[in-house]
């Protein structure tokens, strides 16, 4: 299965504005591909992601999820939405199975239906419990202490099944205690995030217990990273994702010490529960998706931290709340009370004022303001104007000399005050069940209009996504080509490698069949050609000095695209840099190009290409870079035999494809150290040229870009020092 040869994937991410789904569809972004989201905005944040996205607020277990899956059949789901607080799981575990659980169903139910290509899963370090039995591998048994472990271990166990019943292809990954920018104070990496944040605000920091308890920390980027190779990956279990190094709190209050001043540390009882040793091993995850980390724990936590100043700068945000707002919030339930006292002072002061007046006495006030109560407020409201209508007529009464005896007995009294309680509890019945269909029928009405606008959210999407497609097909002529030649073909950790398919896709997209790469030394005064367009017309020199070349010190100083608009044949039509770490290690050069194409489209695209080719030499390079002890033999610049083999497997296939000589020198002394080797060969090899070990025990040399005449010259100089190196006649065999 090969998901990333798809065009464009579409790829929805739950909880995607959180701090690590924020980072994933970044990732996902940067190659290509569109990005849907499903967060709830409980933790998620709209300003962590600057990306173009599709947001659909909702909660993973909604019944709305149906129609975000069949309006856009999505390529991959990542599925970080979750509940993270294991604390919160301990209170609460309803709310963390209905998060944890049900949601997790609701996408895998979803995916499974609408054919989702990958499901990925964000499990948890918290599966394993209290085993301190370090590295901890995948098949180490299972023992989580709170029902978030708990949901996460059954979460893993849901994918399983519903890749044997439904066949869709999912994958788990075990997280480790993650950190980087954007992340919040709760979850399992959180200790970062709060260390910072109480720096900044220059409080003392604590820790619990005596700060050698050791955790697995591993930078949000290599997760990202992960997570874009594992769509690719034909494992459909469980992976561990970590660094498979233990750093202790006290290892990371050092670092901050340099980054930042610290008030100071305190040192408490440890908690109870709490893991002193914790480490998961990453073996399985490199091997089954060609990924290592790339960030050391200082790397990371300068990035985090420099993320962390760039907030501290920010405005504050305004409260969203004036003081008067919140006043009436207090007081609106109380108004109806309010406003029924006043109503009955008013009418208190207009039945004594009219008691005298014969006329006047026949109004009853207390009657109408029974009857105008009940009808604004219902029954609440109407008993209580009852009561106190009933208290103000046996007041007046008392008032006019009557006696309480004489007014129990007295039938008009009772009858007027049944009058009171009749007209009070009928009318405010029939209030009370009038308001109350409103109001049935209001939230039927905005539920309703919420899901037709859900809907037309939907179809408009949908549409768009229609045109979108229409308009590429009539008018972007070979793009969808070019993207898939530059993904696809550049996907390589092996520079070699990575040269080879620059030439193949440049020669498709810009047509020409007169691409050159060649690669600079650090000094940055000489260039060897180190990979062309195979065509025998095209004969380049193999190595330039730059000082003789105009052009290439003007690209080399500048560090940006060179454009030949003088149209000199003697010089390459287009030019541009290949950078790594801030320094230009090769220079991409187009020879010829036919007039009409020499445009700005074609310097564009031109560029654009380049850009990507620089991209996969940075990401081989940091692999090269991070693998360098597992590739050299300890304490030597050599290869050990299966990273030469790999070489030499590349070498032929750049001779073959682009007919770039290569010779290969085996070394004749038998008695040689290996250090003695390394020491005195070294001096007399280019950058490109390797020392190696081959499948034999003996010795090889591999000379970039060299010819057998070219290579008695190295050989002369290599002898002189005591070793004797032969070139091979024939291929080098191996099993």
């Amino acid at each position: 299965m090969e998901i990333m040869g798809c065009l464009q994937m579409r790829v929805l991410i739950t909880g995607g504005l959180g701090f690590i789904g924020s980072h994933v569809a970044e990732r996902f972004y940067k190659e290509g591909h569109q990005i849907f989201i499903i967060d709830n905005l409980s933790s998620g944040n709209p300003e962590n992601l600057s990306t173009p996205y599709k947001l659909y607020s909702l909660n993973v277990e909604s019944s709305k999820c149906v129609e975000v899956f069949n309006s856009h059949k999505f390529d991959v789901v990542v599925h970080l939405a979750a509940q993270i607080n294991v604390a919160t799981s301990l209170e609460n575990p309803f709310l963390d199975a209905k998060s944890n659980i049900l949601g997790l169903n609701n996408m895998l139910n979803l995916s499974a239906k609408y054919g989702v290509k990958k499901f990925i899963f964000a499990s948890s370090a918290a599966v394993y419990g209290m085993n301190e039995h370090t590295p901890i591998n995948e098949e180490a048994d299972c023992n989580p202490l709170s029902p978030y472990g708990m949901n996460k271990w059954l979460g893993e166990y849901y994918c399983k099944k519903f890749t044997e019943l439904y066949g869709l292809d999912t994958l788990c990954f075990r997280f480790s205690n993650v950190y980087g920018p954007r992340q919040g104070t709760i979850g399992e990496g959180g200790v970062v995030s709060i260390y910072l944040e109480r720096m900044f605000k220059d409080q003392e920091l604590t820790v619990f217990g005596d700060g050698n308890q050791t955790r697995d920390f591993i930078y949000v980027e290599d997760v990202a990273d992960a997570i874009y190779r594992g769509v690719d990956a034909e494992y459909k279990e469980v992976l561990n994702l970590s660094t498979n190094t233990e750093k202790s709190v006290n290892e990371l209050l050092g670092i901050f010490k340099e980054l930042h001043p610290i008030k100071g540390v305190v040192y408490r009882e440890a908690r109870k529960g709490d893991i002193y040793r914790s480490s998961l091993d990453n073996t399985k995850v490199k091997r089954q998706l060609d990924w290592v980390p790339m960030y050391s724990l200082k790397e990371g936590l300068t990035k985090t931290y420099e993320w962390f100043a760039t907030q501290q700068q920010k405005p504050p945000r305004e409260k969203k709340e004036k003081s008067s707002r919140r006043l009436f919030s207090f007081l609106k339930p109380a108004l109806p009370y309010i406003e029924n006292f006043v109503a009955f002072g008013i009418v208190t002061a207009l039945t004594i004022g009219t008691q005298s007046d014969i006329q006047s006495y026949q109004l009853d006030y207390k009657l109408i303001y029974i009857l105008v109560i009940s009808m604004l407020y219902g029954t609440r409201q109407s008993i209580l104007s009852f009561a106190l209508s009933s208290l103000l007529f046996l007041g007046m009464s008392l008032y006019n000399g009557r006696d309480l005896i004489s007014f129990i007995y007295d039938s008009q009294s009772m009858v007027t005050l049944a009058a009171y309680l009749f007209i009070g509890i009928v009318v405010g019945y029939t209030v009370d069940r009038k308001n109350s269909e409103i109001k049935t029928a209001k939230i039927e009405a905005v539920a309703s209009e919420e899901r037709n606008e859900f809907l037309s959210e939907i179809y408009n999407d949908t549409r768009l996504v229609k045109e979108e497609l229409q308009s590429q097909i009539m008018n972007t002529e070979d793009s969808f080509g070019k993207i898939y030649n530059i993904t696809k073909e550049l996907d390589s950790l092996e520079p070699e490698l990575i040269f080879n398919a620059a030439i193949s896709v440049l020669e498709q997209i810009m047509r020409s069949k007169s691409i050159s790469i060649y690669s600079i030394n650090k000094y940055g005064n000489f260039l060897r050609l180190t990979a062309k367009s195979k065509v025998t017309e095209m004969q380049l020199p193999k190595s330039l000095k730059v000082s003789d070349f105009p052009h290439l010190q003007q690209l080399i100083d500048s560090q940006s695209l060179y454009i030949n608009k003088a149209l000199d044949q003697a010089i390459p039509v287009l030019s541009a840099p290949i950078m790594y770490n801030n320094r230009i290690i090769a220079v991409v050069s187009l020879h010829h190009l036919p007039f009409e194409n020499f445009t700005l489209y074609y310097q564009n695209l031109f560029k654009v290409a380049v850009e990507l080719i620089s991209s996969s030499l940075f990401k081989a390079h940091r692999y090269l870079e991070a693998t360098q002890s597992e590739r050299y033999i300890e304490g030597t610049d050599v290869l050990n035999e299966e990273s030469f083999l790999t070489v030499l497997d590349s070498k032929k296939q750049t001779k073959i494809k682009l007919n770039i000589e290569f010779t290969l020198l085996v070394i004749s002394n038998s008695d040689i150290q290996i250090e003695e080797l390394s020491n005195k060969v070294s001096s007399f090899l280019r950058e490109t040229d390797v020392i190696g070990k081959g499948p034999d025990g003996r010795y090889y040399i591999i000379l970039s870009n060299s010819e057998k005449q070219d290579a008695a010259i190295v050989t002369e100089r290599i002898t002189k020092s005591g070793i004797i190196p032969i070139i091979v006649k024939e291929e080098l065999l191996y099993a």
